[in-house]
């Protein structure tokens, strides 16, 4: 079966007709889903599956880095709803993911950067000297222009070994909290902010970007620059414009074809920022880097993050 792989088809309606389709080609309780895309794939699969005759068994292979690194990696799946990201869906582990680096050689520039945004999250959140790596490596591919994906197939060793990476620090949370009680919330890192720019591009038609829009990775990128600033303000009272991290996160992003830039305020983010997932009892779960490798969990309401956001 081919879907459509957007924001605007993840939903409902989409889940729907894929359990359609099973029904249509007499899928049992034995049968194996497999879904074979990007995240947004795996993630309307994963969710199809799981709700299908009570669950059926699902797996799979992403062919976009952000699903390899990321999004097919942990067992959340879901879908949108009323123009919010991913809120409805549930944790359920697939049967396997199989990762072949050698499908992105024919991945778009824009695509896999989308995705790198998210590889460079993961060492941000648990680094072992992999950022760095993970930065040198993306600043080559990103400064070969049209000979990118030579590049890639060039370097593409050390691109397996950062894949691993990301893919054991991600996996070694979920292990140790499957169901975001608290370690895997860091997971989360940029991720309020993003969902904001994602949701506010959506209802504007993305009109306040040049190209017309942001994709996941671009707004996870300039949502961890925010956290950066809001970190930075928060535990060493920072009042400059561009504070300490916030200005490092921006350059190594910049510098790795990552465009990491925010055109909405904190204020109008702040209505979406307080219906996000993880907000609980009136304050959201923020993950706040204190440096590369050492990410904590704040709680802090909408208002506080904007004057913090503010404060200059």
């Amino acid at each position: 079966m081919l879907i459509e792989a957007s924001e605007q088809t993840k939903t409902m309606d989409t889940v729907l007709e894929v359990c359609s389709w099973l029904m249509e080609q007499g899928a049992d309780r034995d049968a194996l889903v497999l879904a074979i895309g990007g995240g947004i794939t795996s993630d309307m699969t994963g969710f199809a599956a799981s709700i299908y005759k009570r669950g059926v068994r699902f797996a799979y292979m992403p062919t976009t880095l952000l699903a390899q690194v990321d999004a097919a990696i942990g067992g959340k799946t879901g879908v949108n709803f009323d123009n919010y990201k991913n809120m409805l869906g549930l944790i359920r582990q697939p049967k396997f993911t199989f990762i072949c680096p050698q499908v992105l050689e024919s991945l778009p520039s824009r695509d896999f950067l989308s995705g790198a945004a998210e590889m460079l999250k993961t060492f941000i959140i648990e680094d072992e000297g992999y950022y760095e790596r993970a930065v040198k490596w993306l600043s080559g591919y990103y400064a070969a222009g049209e000979d990118a994906p030579a590049y890639l197939v060039e370097n593409s060793d050390e691109l397996a070994v950062l894949i691993a990476a990301a893919v054991s620090v991600k996996a070694g949370v979920v292990t140790r909290d499957q169901f975001e009680g608290g370690e895997r919330r860091k997971l989360n890192l940029g991720h309020t902010f993003a969902h904001a720019i994602e949701t506010l591009a959506q209802r504007d038609g993305g009109e306040r970007y040049q190209d017309g829009g942001v994709t996941h990775g671009e707004a996870v990128a300039a949502g961890m620059v925010l956290a950066g600033r809001l970190a930075d303000r928060y535990f060493r009272k920072d009042k400059n414009e561009i504070t300490e991290l916030e200005g490092r996160l921006s350059n190594d992003l910049w510098d790795s074809g990552i465009p990491c830039f925010c055109p909405y305020s904190p204020e109008e983010m702040a209505q979406t920022m307080m219906k996000d997932k993880k907000a609980e009892g009136g304050k959201v779960h923020f993950i706040l880097p204190q440096a590369i490798g050492d990410v904590v969990i704040v709680d802090l309401t909408v208002q506080q993050v904007v004057e913090l956001m503010n404060a200059i």
